[in-house]
């Protein structure tokens, strides 16, 4: 039997969807097991993958992928159960977009930090998507613009919304046109809110924030691709609690950060890690207020292994 290119749009652990050129949907699974080369990772498939596969049983409407096409990029976590593996959380993507929130839940800028050099690791452009503005003060809105002025000024595109007023929601739409989009943020930001904002036809479920822990209630269990428009993809992934980052040596974090990627050659030292070395440019950048100290504790307890994931 023929082999055929498909695009996996959920994975479900061992069992995958599978969409077919011509817009069907396989259940299928993987024919023997797959290892790829120098990636120790809990998930050999992630959506977003284009595979080969071949028809297994028509009636039963399932099919067998039989090998992975090379990936374009792809963006991985730490996996919460095997720390020595990655988990792979999109592959083939155009742009992630992270939905936050200062308050109820808040978001930490530790965890925004996270994310954004995990993208920057594998060359993904990164937005932060400031939801739930409606429930914010007037010094809430002061400090979520201090924020997006800091994240704009390094080069993060950054845009406040409310899916519930509607505020910013045709901006929102118009950032992930004609594009293949991970859309990622903890648990009760109100992600699914946005996008149904958008693509009523989705129906994604929401959640309601506990007031007991000021956090959400998963609502997606597996990471789903969904076609919001012609050439428009997202990919929503389920609420990420931490962000651990995988695979990366203390020496190369800096070159993450796009404010220090700026100034790494004029340190004295090649090797500088920014801690407590003489002569060093990005602490001196730190000291001027050229670099945020936000970004630079993040920036300290990634190097140190510290767990400030949330």
């Amino acid at each position: 039997m023929p082999l055929k290119p498909g695009l996996v749009i959920r994975s479900t652990g061992s069992w995958y969807d599978l969409r077919t050129e011509d817009g069907h949907t396989f259940r299928a699974r993987l024919k023997g097991k797959f290892k790829i080369k120098g990636l120790k990772v809990t998930n050999p498939i992630a959506v977003g993958d284009r595979v080969q596969y071949e028809v297994e049983d028509e009636t039963e409407n399932t099919a067998v992928i039989t090998d992975i096409e090379p990936r374009e990029n792809y963006i991985i976590r730490q996996s919460v159960h095997k720390t020595a593996h990655g988990h792979i959380l999109a592959a083939n993507i155009d742009q992630a977009v992270l939905i936050v929130t200062l308050t109820f839940p808040r978001t930490s800028l530790g965890f925004i930090d996270r994310f954004l050099v995990t993208a920057e690791s594998f060359r993904i452009p990164s937005t932060l998507v400031f939801n739930k503005s409606d429930i914010l003060g007037e010094e809430g809105i002061a400090y979520q613009n201090e924020i997006i002025e800091l994240y704009e000024r390094i080069g993060y595109g950054s845009m406040a919304t409310s899916a519930l007023e509607g505020k910013g929601v045709e901006g929102f739409r118009e950032l992930l046109d004609q594009k293949i989009t991970l859309l990622s943020g903890h648990s009760g930001v109100g992600k699914s809110s946005l996008v149904n904002a958008i693509a009523p036809d989705l129906k994604l479920r929401t959640s309601e924030v506990s007031t007991f822990a000021n956090k959400g209630v998963h609502t997606t269990t597996f990471a789903e691709m969904f076609e919001i428009g012609p050439g428009t993809f997202i990919i929503d992934t389920p609420g990420i609690k931490e962000l651990g980052l995988a695979d990366m040596e203390k020496e190369e974090i800096s070159h993450y950060f796009p404010e220090m990627r700026d100034r790494l050659n004029q340190c004295r030292y090649h090797n500088c890690l920014h801690i407590n070395e003489p002569g060093c440019a990005i602490k001196e950048a730190v000291g001027t207020g050229e670099i945020a100290e936000s970004r630079y504790w993040s920036y300290l307890g990634m190097v140190s292994g510290e767990d400030n994931r949330r």
